[in-house]
């Protein structure tokens, strides 16, 4: 297949599905893949087994001048912008600067275009540390990855590459007390290397439902495949069945969307 990784610090701005027109930052290099997890659905491709070696992250200040040029840029240009989104190729909340370069956007946000919101798209592997969670509260769209609540479907879609469980990491979004996360959903069914896989289940669904419960996060974005995925024998759900599962969100009391 072929990878989408970006080659750049800032790139877009996008149109989202989830965010609107977002003005992407990817914080890690440019030539592979860095991340906690090989999800088997990544547009990124599979994660490098040996990312550590690999390009360095981009520095602090790389990072700042080429957001704050794009954002001038924008700004001159009368282009609106509805966030500003750290995405790119991995986990951004990897870099060892993440909290600093937090702060620093927030400053840049308010500089330039006050409307808009930071957003951060994480798999919520890294917040047993506090610099992660402090950076998080400090974004408006700290959105979490949670794909499933069962170990057996987490390592068969999410593969983790560090010693990481699943039920570690809702322990972990719990006790972070991020007060507006916002929990985000892959629904996938299909096999890989001949072991089927399907997070669309009623058991499956039942557990996730009963964790949102605990987690109560300010709203849940639900979707599917969307683009070429690393491993073959995936199928996408369709609209129709993710707005049933958005139903059974919105009946805990708890605001869905499907995409």
């Amino acid at each position: 297949m072929a990878c989408l990784l970006f080659d750049k610090i800032v790139f877009g701005p996008l149109k989202s599905r989830r965010l609107g027109k977002s003005l992407g930052v990817n914080l890690l290099p440019s030539n592979k893949k860095i991340c906690t997890f090989n999800c088997v659905y990544c547009e990124c491709g599979w994660t490098h087994p040996n990312a550590s070696s690999l390009q360095a992250h981009y520095k602090f200040e790389d990072v700042i001048s080429a957001l704050e040029f794009r954002l001038h840029e924008l700004s001159v240009n009368k282009e609106e912008i509805d966030s500003i989104t750290f995405a790119g190729n991995g986990e951004p909340t990897l870099h060892p600067d993440f909290e600093a370069i937090v702060n620093k956007i927030c400053v840049l946000r308010k500089k330039y275009f006050p409307e808009a919101k930071i957003s951060v798209l994480s798999n919520a592997s890294t917040l047993d540390k506090p610099s992660v969670v402090r950076a998080l509260k400090r974004t408006d769209n700290p959105i979490l990855k949670l794909d499933t609540c069962s170990e057996e479907i987490f390592e068969l879609i999410n593969k983790p590459l560090v010693n990481i469980s699943i039920s570690q990491i809702m322990k972990n979004i719990i006790a972070s007390d991020i007060s507006h996360v916002v929990i985000q959903t892959m629904f996938l069914r299909g096999s890989y290397n001949q072991i089927s896989i399907d997070n669309t289940t009623e058991k499956e669904v039942a557990l996730w439902l009963n964790m949102l419960l605990l987690i109560q996060p300010r709203s849940v974005m639900i979707y599917s495949l969307d683009r070429e995925t690393p491993a073959h024998g995936l199928k996408k759900v369709s609209l129709e069945e993710l707005e049933l599962i958005a139903k059974k969100v919105r009946a805990i009391g708890i605001d869905a969307k499907a995409y």
